[in-house]
């Protein structure tokens, strides 16, 4: 599963993708060419953020690092302010999306613990009300899920339960998840994040593969170890098999969202999310595919 190509060597080789965006760092300070759209059928794929990679700055601030990033489709949190759960202050952040032109495709992730008919639908009506269709789960509990299929088939929204790694006791992998939904509605399903995947030592590709019509979303980061949480860098720096995963997507008909998650550099992390973007648009982009404006 090593990928061969790093993003150093591979933006060495196609500068055109390796722009500097005005970022947090006093190092990525000066503004510079924009990244330019590449040639080639629309891509299959489509490329989007976790709010939780900016969840030490504020929703005007995610919004303006969007904007520059080129990215409008957002897996929301409520962190911050970028989606909170009241409904007059997530109205408002709404209203700020819209006005920005970004897309909220997924929420989460939010986590069902209580086995409580109260619990579940005040985390539906909040999904409801922000018009997503996804709703990334955390860790729901086996014997809640019969409670939260139940408001599944009442809203006709997805559940995607997000698979956490070995220290995961209920979800380490994909794999599990399926195992646990497999006789359930078929919109409860995964997101599959592709660090926590490699660590509980599940192929990703041959995940994606498995999930296929239940897979829902995808958090895409890399490591420079496939055992350790902690090796976290930017896309393209470590192991993982991004044109192998984008194959896979595109075999399967994936029709959801690969949302960033960069966990690393809470407080700076925007040079490691443009490089991420770049790596992966040029990935993309020789493959053959021209990113969607």
């Amino acid at each position: 599963m090593t990928s061969p190509l790093t993003r150093r060597h591979f933006l060495s080789s196609t500068a055109a993708f390796a722009v500097g965006i005005p970022a947090l760092s006093a190092s990525f300070a000066e503004p510079s060419a924009q990244l330019t759209q590449s040639s080639g059928a629309p891509s299959p794929i489509r490329l989007g953020l976790a709010s939780y990679t900016f969840r030490n700055f504020t929703r005007a601030q995610l919004i303006a690092y969007m904007q520059q990033l080129r990215i409008t489709g957002l897996n929301a949190k409520d962190v911050k302010d970028h989606l909170p759960m009241d409904p007059a202050a997530e109205a408002q952040a709404l209203a700020d999306y819209a006005a920005a032109g970004i897309h909220l495709h997924a929420a989460g992730a939010i986590y069902f613990r209580k086995d409580d008919d109260d619990d579940i639908r005040a985390k539906f009506d909040y999904c409801k009300r922000a018009g997503v269709r996804v709703i990334v789960a955390g860790d729901p509990a086996p014997a809640t899920l019969p409670r939260v299929e139940k408001f599944v088939k009442e809203y006709d929204i997805r559940i995607a339960i997000h698979n956490h790694g070995p220290e995961d006791k209920i979800f380490p992998s994909p794999l599990d998840v399926l195992k646990a939904v497999k006789d359930m509605d078929p919109r409860i399903g995964c997101c599959i994040d592709v660090g926590h995947c490699v660590r509980a030592g599940t192929d990703v590709v041959e995940a994606i593969h498995a999930a296929g019509p239940r897979l829902f979303n995808m958090h895409i980061k890399d490591l420079t170890s496939f055992t350790s949480k902690e090796s976290q860098v930017a896309v393209g720096d470590g192991k993982m098999p991004i044109r192998a995963i984008f194959q896979a997507l595109i075999a399967i008909k994936y029709p959801g969202w690969v949302d960033l998650e960069y966990e690393v550099h809470g407080d700076d992390p925007m040079p490691g999310v443009t490089s991420s973007f770049a790596y992966m648009r040029g990935i993309l982009n020789g493959m053959g595919y021209a990113e969607p404006a």
